[in-house]
């Protein structure tokens, strides 16, 4: 049996995205930026998978714009307000917990003068809001915090911080990575006013290489890439209208049934924590009960991360030991965050799903798991007796 459960690294694009991706490439492959039918026609589906987006999001088509991804988006919204910003102060708050794409673009801004607050978590991964009041000041020109963590599923209080800045009439802007939770939890900035918003449109059976970043109409940042002037000045370079219309492709199938998707993959997530805590002892557990339904993380006491999910791989189930962009450097940098010891780092799995998960797949996972555990903590406890 075939068991994919590495959903939040990417996700398997459904069929009738493959199908958006081949007919752009292979029928409207003009250049949206030419005046002739061809160009026009890119055009035209451009202009209509902003409008998808935007709907997604209570936006409006203007505040959408196309990027390489969810690390471009990242990148693109702190060096875009840092330019424009950087007068008015040099404050940045963002979490320790937050994805590399967002750590290493603010050690960067450090080297440029920027003065970064990394924001402490609780035990349970989820941002310390006290730590976030003290660090709040009036020389705080932005707040960037993950509205899901991808290797745990802590759902970050984006809402609460939103409060606290109007609260407090502190007039930074509020960046939100949204990669994980995009297409699994309410995000809409008419209730959520948020400033700006990172995708990526291959964590929702979309195509890699696409992305996207909302743009509060009337913000103010400058460009993160300068040529052509695409994107309305915003983000210049030829669109990649295969990967624009394959995203809003994903976002179609994953906007029709909403409730019924969640349903069905929150339903598999717990079904395999709860055959995993009645079937294997010793396990420490590094998601909060109220998560994202997409991701659970559980560390093996006893047992080495890497070497299970090399385990699985051998039965074809493929899991991670944290976020596939840091996956070859050492430790979780979350999971060290959260105050975890070595060996609990050491010992965890990250299990992310998607509809195309289901019950039957599960018993195979703990059977096997099961296996891989009794296994290697017997080889361990023989090398510890020699």
């Amino acid at each position: 049996m075939f068991v994919y459960l590495d959903n939040s690294s990417t996700t398997k694009p459904y069929p009738s995205v493959v199908r958006a991706v081949t007919r752009a490439m292979e029928a409207d492959f003009g250049n949206p930026s030419s005046l002739h039918r061809m160009g026009l026609e890119a055009e035209q589906l451009i202009k209509e998978a902003r409008s998808i987006l935007a709907r997604s999001l209570g936006a409006s088509p203007k505040e959408i714009f196309f990027t390489s991804g969810g690390t471009e988006s990242d990148n693109t919204a702190l060096f875009g307000v840092w330019e424009s910003r950087k007068r008015q102060g040099k404050r940045i708050l963002t979490g320790s917990v937050e994805h590399p794409a967002v750590l290493r673009a603010c050690e960067k801004l450090e080297k440029m003068g920027a003065e970064v607050i990394y924001l402490p978590v609780t035990t349970q991964g989820i941002l310390d809001m006290e730590a976030f009041q003290e660090a709040l000041n009036e020389d705080t020109i932005l707040v960037s915090l993950m509205h899901v963590n991808n290797e745990t599923g802590a759902v970050m209080p984006i809402g609460e911080v939103m409060r606290i800045l109007k609260q407090r009439r502190i007039p930074a802007v509020f960046h939100t990575d949204a990669v994980q939770s995009y297409g699994k939890l309410d995000l809409d900035v008419r209730s959520c006013p948020v400033d700006m918003i990172s995708l990526s449109g291959h964590k929702i059976h979309g195509p890699k290489g696409i992305g996207a970043l909302y743009v509060r109409d009337g913000l103010v940042s400058q460009p993160f890439l300068y040529g052509g002037g695409q994107e309305s000045g915003f983000r210049s370079g030829t669109e990649n209208v295969p990967g624009i219309a394959g995203f809003a492709q994903a976002v179609r199938e994953q906007w029709s049934e909403p409730e019924t998707r969640i349903a069905r993959i929150t339903q598999v997530k717990d079904y395999l924590l709860k055959q995993l805590t009645e079937t294997i002892t010793d396990l420490s557990f590094h998601t909060p009960a109220d998560s994202a339904p997409s991701v659970l993380n559980i560390g093996f006491v006893g047992c080495k991360g890497e070497v299970l999910l090399h385990m699985l791989e051998q039965s074809d189930i493929f899991v991670s030991t944290g976020s596939a962009c840091s996956s070859k450097k050492s430790g979780s940098h979350v999971l060290a965050a959260m105050g975890l010891s070595k060996s609990q780092i050491e010992g965890a799995i990250r299990f992310s799903f998607s509809e195309d998960n289901d019950i039957n797949q599960m018993d195979y996972v703990v059977e096997v798991i099961r296996k891989a555990v009794t296994s290697q903590r017997r080889l361990r406890k023989a090398f510890a007796k020699e």
